[in-house]
C-alpha cells in the first residue's frame, strides 16, 4: 500500500512539472483559466471528499470564474 501512495505523489509531481512546463506562452487570461480550473479542482475535493464530480465540478467553476477575471487584464 506504501508502494502504491509513493507511485500516486511521484505521478501527481510529475503531472504538475509538466503542465507546468506548458504555460510558457499562454496569454494572461489562459494562465488565469488555468489557476482558477486548478484552484477549482482543489475547492471540490475538499468540499466534496474526493468524488469525482466534485473535482471535476470545482474545476469547471474555478474554470470560467478565472477567465472571467483574466478578460480585464
Amino acid at each position: 500500500m506504501k508502494k502504491m501512495h509513493g507511485l500516486s505523489a511521484g505521478a501527481a509531481a510529475l503531472a504538475v512539472l509538466l503542465g507546468l512546463g506548458g504555460c510558457g506562452e499562454m496569454s494572461t487570461r489562459d494562465k488565469d483559466t488555468a489557476i482558477g480550473a486548478g484552484v477549482g479542482a482543489v475547492g471540490g475535493v475538499v468540499l466534496t471528499g474526493g468524488s469525482a464530480a466534485g473535482t471535476i465540478g470545482g474545476a469547471a467553476v474555478g474554470g470560467v470564474i478565472g477567465n472571467q477575471i483574466g478578460k480585464d487584464k
